[in-house]
């Protein structure tokens, strides 16, 4: 039994007659005709007692009415909560990073957010980089991308990716016939960051600081571009997150190694406020970027 018999019949039942019925259901009256007969054969009883051109139901087809309404009542209703709960779940966004180099795991979250959830805006927030956590307390931001899980009671944090940061180098830097890299390889390095302030940047934070070595020389670079140029002329190193490694596979004059005999790994954390945190927009985001980082 499908759902369409069971609106045939519904439907049928409350016109009276077919010629009404074919059009609501927008079916020729050929086709409406077949259908029931073909639903009569299937059930092995008659649902309704043709009387020229008023059609009754019998006694089996008053109690398959009944379900009909029934279960088609119930559908509707449900569907119609459901439009409401989609309706209420919109809203913008606001959001922000600890790092520049982490809005580049949104371009196919954001095709999927426009797909899955049209109702759902979300606003880059630039200014708020670098200082993600204390703008989300001052309500200057809705949401936070960082390395460090918040201590803060009104925040809830959620890990969603777990990655691993790599130097990449010019071929010829003698530090690529190295296995992975150690913290006091650094000592004698040009790094290359994507902006200041240090403790910003996950290489500095997790490997260096810890070990308590500083670079020779650390230059900031806001253009991911000019920072690549410099390391094919050899000038200058690189720490990247893996996942953004495919971004380089061509430049034959590149090469990774890992940070350390481990490797730098760091989990990535969506921050929220704790009001935020049950509101199905954000649950809805939240969701979707873990997956779209798994895929």
């Amino acid at each position: 039994m499908e759902l369409k018999h069971l609106r045939l019949v519904k439907t049928i039942a409350d016109e009276g007659n077919i010629a009404n019925s074919s059009a609501k259901l927008f079916l020729t009256q050929s086709a409406l005709s077949h259908q029931l007969k073909e639903f009569e054969e299937r059930l092995g009883f008659k649902i309704f007692a043709r009387k020229r051109n008023q059609w009754d139901l019998t006694e089996e087809g008053v109690e398959l009415y009944q379900l009909a309404n029934n279960v088609l009542s119930s559908i509707d209703e449900k569907l119609n909560q459901i439009k409401n709960i989609k309706h209420d779940s919109g809203g913008k966004i606001r959001v922000s990073s600890e790092c520049y180099s982490f809005y580049l795991l949104f371009s196919s979250f954001l095709r999927d957010m426009s797909l899955l959830y049209p109702n759902i805006e979300v606003e880059f927030v630039y200014d708020a980089t670098h200082q993600p956590i204390p703008k989300l307390l001052s309500y200057d931001i809705d949401l936070a991308l960082v390395t460090i899980k918040s201590p803060n009671q009104s925040l809830s944090s959620y890990e969603v990716l777990q990655d691993e940061v790599c130097m990449l180098m010019h071929k010829e830097n003698p530090l690529s016939d190295k296995d992975y890299i150690e913290a006091a390889d650094f000592a004698d390095l040009h790094l290359l960051i994507h902006s200041y302030p240090l403790d910003t940047v996950s290489v500095y934070e997790h490997f260096l600081k810890p070990n308590n070595v500083l670079p020779q020389k650390i230059s900031d670079v806001p253009l991911t571009e000019v920072a690549l140029e410099m390391v094919n002329a050899d000038l200058g190193v690189m720490c990247i997150p893996q996942w953004a490694i495919q971004s380089f596979s061509d430049q034959k004059d590149l090469v990774f190694r890992p940070i350390s005999m481990h490797g730098l790994k760091r989990s990535i954390y969506i921050v929220v406020r704790n009001a935020d945190s049950t509101k199905k927009h954000f649950k809805d985001f939240i969701s979707t970027f873990e997956e779209c980082q798994a895929g």
